[in-house]
């Protein structure tokens, strides 16, 4: 088992938000807190060091994170470059990264994870239907091979994890565990949905 304090959380936030017409989604409010509140909620104690990677509104995400990182190249290049970001920037073996718009993530999304891993350098979560690729646990070790595979214009999360030993670990939550939220439509659907069955914290 990886203890805790081997593994740095990273909570993507570094998008443009252009679905949302452009807005910092992880500040959009949900079930009255912004949505990145919701998703440090999953890690906030189970990580040593909580990092959120965002290239606009740093004042307001250090609230919710140890250390507020940029992307290590600008011009939003993407989740790949987001999680080469915090690669780069963990002080710990392994990074954990989740996706800010995931407001329902499993309670148990640390333990099952870092159980799952076993020899494998990349874990990801799936929800026993589909992958969630940019929910998972990444050996930091990897960062230099990411940052030849982004030089050489690779921006698919997934082939990149092709690259590499990686195992699924499928949680029994369901498919709006990992609901990412990149319309107002569907953020007001799943906020409807968890108001008649509340998610365990």
């Amino acid at each position: 088992m990886i203890p805790q304090h081997d593994l740095t959380g990273l909570i993507l936030a570094g998008g443009q938000g252009r679905r949302m017409g452009g807005v910092d989604k992880g500040l959009v409010p949900f079930a009255g807190r912004p949505l990145v509140a919701h998703v440090r909620e999953r890690l906030a104690g189970r990580v040593g060091e909580l990092l959120v990677n965002a290239n606009r509104s740093h004042d307001a995400y250090a609230a919710y994170a140890d250390r507020v990182i940029e992307d290590a190249e600008g011009g939003y290049q993407g989740p790949l470059m987001g999680i080469y970001s915090g690669l780069r920037a963990a002080h710990t073996p392994w990074l954990l990264v989740v996706p800010c718009d995931t407001p329902a993530l499993p309670a148990d999304l640390v333990t099952r994870l870092v159980a799952g891993i076993g020899d494998a350098d990349i874990a990801v979560a799936g929800d026993g239907e589909r992958l969630h690729p940019v929910v998972a646990l990444i050996r930091t070790a990897l960062a230099d091979d990411l940052a030849a595979a982004l030089a050489e214009g690779e921006r698919k999360i997934d082939r990149w994890y092709a690259r590499h030993a990686w195992v699924r670990v499928d949680f029994a939550a369901g498919p709006a565990a990992f609901a990412n939220l990149n319309t107002d439509d569907e953020k007001r659907r799943l906020e409807r949905a968890l108001a008649e069955e509340p998610i365990d914290r």
